[in-house]
């Protein structure tokens, strides 16, 4: 089934690719306004505010809770009933070290509080927590795609795997650009978005 979308597109293929091309040219201009240095730093607003403007000229629902349960393969994530309480515990979680950061990352992944676009945007979301607090950002580049996917549906029991697979990709190159143009492209290329170059659009 192909989500409603704002430009009217009924065909899967021809949808992605649309979805591919807009959101990683929001994504380049959230680097390049410095739109990206006013999220609010580890709270579900400051992931709910990339998230809009990342999807906000494809879909009605971009930047909004769900109001549907999702699942991927067998996995649930938070039931609709619980997912307000979720996100309210997630915004008080700490975030002072790298470990606490990686924790709120796993628990908004869980909470997966968006109807599609949930891992794109909490990447993001995750180098925005790590630059302003550790003055660090991962170099996704470093992050084998099959390693990063196994390590994410694990780390909903132990999160050692995450925690050892993202530290050892830590990068201080917090301001570079081709940093987080290719983290885009990487980003993207976890969910099976690889048409667009992030740099040439």
């Amino acid at each position: 089934m192909v989500l409603e979308n704002k430009l009217n597109i009924t065909n899967q293929i021809e949808l992605s690719r649309s979805e591919e091309k807009i959101s990683k040219q929001k994504a380049k201009q959230l680097f390049d306004t410095e739109e990206i240095n006013k999220i609010e730093v580890g709270t579900f607003a400051g992931l709910a505010h990339i998230h809009r403007i990342l999807f906000e000229d494809i879909y009605d629902f971009a930047g909004k809770i769900r109001e549907v349960n999702i699942a991927k393969g067998n996995f649930r994530f938070v039931p609709l009933m619980y997912l307000k309480q979720s996100l309210e515990y997630i915004d008080v979680m700490a975030q002072g070290n790298f470990d606490e950061i990686i924790e709120k990352y796993v628990e908004m992944n869980i909470a997966h509080p968006f109807r599609e676009g949930n891992g794109r945007a909490t990447r993001i979301w995750l180098d925005v927590i790590l630059k302003a607090n550790i003055q660090k950002v991962i170099d996704w580049n470093l992050v084998d795609k099959e390693a990063y996917l196994s390590a994410m549906e694990r780390s909903v029991v132990k999160d050692i795997e995450i925690k050892q697979l993202l530290g050892g990709a830590l990068t201080d190159k917090i301001h570079d650009r081709k940093t987080f143009m290719k983290g885009i492209d990487v980003s993207y290329y976890y969910e099976g978005y690889s048409e667009f170059n992030t740099e040439d659009l």
